[in-house]
């Protein structure tokens, strides 16, 4: 099936290329500031988090002097987390948001989520762009960064958009799942260490939470943004974790795909 999938795709790139740009051009078609109000919102997410944690409860994080070190740990982990949020907030949507057009659909249905998760990560592009920038402005941008990184988003694109499947499907026939998923979110939000450094955690809380899927590629990503040792093992839990729930996503939709057109 996966390979049936891929080849479908393939036919469909340019429906995909072409849906994926008109979406981001009318979100931001009809608004005064356009493409600006992709970057206000996680800056004004980002200021208000360094304000409250940096100057207000005046964290720190441990052996870093580095003028910005709070700011860049907060800017890693941030961004990457609202790409991931967003892929599966999306992704876990898309049957029960186009039920009328999944039954009449002359495409591959699965183009659906392949292209809110595109389009998710174009707006990610954009905002690291600018955060890129920045590093580069430090002296920060590195070649492990330039190297490594990309596989920390190719792991956790594949986990969001994986669990998104998952959720899609089984949200179908349970619509609570809809509800639970950004509640699920925020507690994993701040079970990971994204806006405090994981050495405030006490051993035995580190040790549960090093199972939390985001867990391992958020101290990764801060590693190598920060520019301090980094390891590529923690990218090993991820990587299998990615790839069971992707195995568990094709096995679901094949076999509920049949029920799933009949309850919507």
């Amino acid at each position: 099936m996966a390979v049936s999938s891929l080849r479908e795709l393939w036919r469909y790139r340019g429906f995909i290329r072409a849906s994926v740009q008109r979406e981001v051009q009318l979100k931001y078609k009809d608004s005064v500031l356009g493409l600006w109000w992709l970057i206000g919102s996680p800056l004004v997410m980002i200021l208000i988090y360094t304000l409250v944690f940096s100057r207000i409860m005046h964290s720190r994080l441990p052996d870093m002097d580095m003028a910005y070190a709070y700011s860049v740990y907060l800017c890693a982990g941030l961004l990457q987390w609202n790409l991931f949020a967003e892929i599966v907030g999306r992704t876990q949507s898309f049957v029960v948001e186009n039920a009328n057009l999944i039954k009449k659909a002359s495409f591959p249905v699965i183009s659906l989520p392949v292209i809110a998760s595109l389009g998710s990560l174009v707006n990610f592009g954009i905002i690291y762009g600018l955060f890129a920038l920045f590093m580069l402005s430090q002296g920060l941008f590195s070649l492990p960064l330039l190297l490594v990184y990309p596989l920390v988003l190719v792991v956790l694109v594949a986990m969001a958009f994986a669990a998104g499947i998952i959720l899609a499907v089984f949200n179908v026939f349970f619509r609570d799942i809809g509800q639970l998923v950004p509640l699920t979110l925020q507690l994993l939000f701040w079970a990971t260490p994204i806006v405090y450094p994981a050495s405030i955690l006490p051993e035995s809380a580190k040790a549960w939470l090093s199972w939390l899927p985001l867990y391992n590629l958020m101290t990764l990503s801060h590693q190598l943004h920060l520019g301090i040792a980094w390891s590529l093992q923690l990218l090993l839990y991820p990587l299998g974790l990615s790839a069971g729930l992707t195995v568990l996503a094709m096995t679901v939709y094949r076999r509920l795909y049949g029920d799933m057109l009949d309850e919507i």
